[in-house]
């Protein structure tokens, strides 16, 4: 008697393991990684992309999830610093995430890929521009849903040339990969069309006062000023630049095309300048996810949040395409399948940069970014 009990446990158990089994579509939940800076001085950057991941997997798992597995979130904060990246890959890593959507800086991005790429866990970054991320081939495991900085560059020094008619430059950067990296390809894109640049130097980040460097400003006589970088470093060197009189364009990158930089600097941001990815908020899809950000979390997206939404959309729909998270099949997913996003219709070139998507000017005008035609 007691042996036929023990039988018939078993076979309870085993029984009670397959449905368990199939509730959780075979494989429990899918871990996606968000990884950004989520405090600090630059977490409007990257706020803006949890809220994105946090409303497309509540629609899909509102739909019942993948292949009848829920789509799980894991959030690290970076703040957008090289040294705290690596941790927060590692701990996502530890993790078993399947994917990451992030980082947001490209100086952070690059020092988490390497343990992303070692663990084959693919990357979709909303925001990292650093051209050589993708055009190296060194990390096949990275995509990104923003066109690279040779491309914002060489629009930058179109609109320099074409549209603003500046001959001699004052080009600036923070020093780091993503500022550094635009500013070099301004100076180069601006030498190749005659425009001379009399002023190329980098100045520390989080520094409390540039007047020095504004006194170099001066002292080149320039007629135009572009600064590599993020936005904390830009409103102090717009505002000191204006209070000493120099009034020549300023035009920066998607670094500081973020209504943060137009609070903190106040008056000082009217008639900047900055390259950003092209405006969608027309297309009905980021129409809807606008709203649903308002509804949900009562507030405007931010920087990127169309970005980071159309990343968690391709990363999903390739796993769904690709009917697993095994690694490879997901990434030729990402590469071949085309999927409708708030940016528009997307898919990835074979380095990973985003195909049907890229940048515009925009100008700050009576307070806010005004994408220029």
């Amino acid at each position: 008697m007691k042996k036929r009990v023990l039988v018939l446990s078993g076979v309870l158990l085993a029984l009670s393991l397959v449905l368990v089994g199939c509730q959780g579509g075979g494989g429990g939940s899918i871990k996606i990684g968000v990884a950004g800076a989520h405090s600090g001085d630059l977490a409007s950057y990257g706020l803006p992309s949890v809220n994105a991941a946090k409303l497309v997997v509540k629609e899909i798992n509102e739909k019942g999830g993948i292949n009848g597995r829920k789509v799980e979130l894991v959030v690290e904060d970076d703040q957008c610093k090289p040294e705290l990246a690596t941790t927060a890959a590692s701990k996502l890593v530890s993790n078993k995430v399947v994917a990451v959507i992030g980082h947001i800086c490209s100086g952070a991005t690059k020092s988490a890929l390497g343990i992303y790429k070692d663990s084959k866990v693919i990357t979709i970054s909303p925001s990292a521009t650093n051209p050589p991320l993708t055009q190296s081939g060194e990390y096949p495991n990275f995509f990104r849903t923003i066109a690279p900085d040779d491309a914002q560059a060489r629009l930058a020094v179109t609109f320099i040339a074409e549209k603003l008619g500046l001959k001699k430059l004052a080009v600036l950067h923070d020093k780091g990969d993503y500022g550094k990296g635009f500013a070099e390809l301004v100076k180069q894109f601006a030498e190749e069309r005659g425009i001379e640049v009399a002023l190329f130097e980098g100045v520390n980040p989080g520094a409390p006062d540039y007047s020095a460097v504004v006194n170099k400003i001066g002292n080149a006589k320039v007629d135009g000023v572009v600064w590599g970088g993020y936005h904390p470093e830009a409103s102090k060197l717009v505002q000191q630049m204006r209070e000493k009189g120099i009034n020549v364009p300023f035009i920066s990158d998607d670094g500081v095309k973020d209504n943060t930089f137009i609070e903190v600097a106040g008056k000082y941001a009217e008639g900047v300048y900055a390259t950003g990815p092209t405006d969608t908020t027309q297309n009905p899809l980021a129409i809807k996810a606008i709203e649903d950000h308002k509804k949900e979390f009562g507030s405007e997206p931010g920087a990127f949040f169309l970005n980071a939404y159309a990343a968690t959309q391709a990363l999903l729909n390739a796993i769904a395409k690709a009917g697993t998270t095994d690694y490879d099949k997901v990434v030729a997913a990402l590469r071949s399948e085309y999927v409708e996003t708030p940016l528009g219709n997307i898919s990835f070139d074979e380095k990973g940069d985003v195909i049907g998507y890229g940048f515009s000017v925009f100008q700050v005008q009576n307070g806010k970014y005004v994408e220029l035609k």
